[in-house]
């Protein structure tokens, strides 16, 4: 089974720009202004990458 990328909305502050969106390595995640990040499906390889930085554990990787 295939890994998916979610958000889990109640540890996102949303008050501040999104660190995680700078990590992508295919610019997957998108943000506007102190918004919710969203994620493109589309372009996300679910490499992990922005789960791990997210400091408030707020991007998570499921399986």
């Amino acid at each position: 089974m295939e890994k998916k990328l979610r958000i889990i909305e109640s540890r996102c502050p949303q008050d501040h720009k999104c660190p995680a969106v700078k990590i992508c390595p295919v610019g997957a995640l998108s943000q506007e202004g102190f918004g919710l990040p969203k994620i493109d499906y589309d372009k996300c390889i679910r490499c992990g990458k922005c789960a791990n930085f997210c400091p408030k554990k707020a991007l998570e990787l499921e399986v």
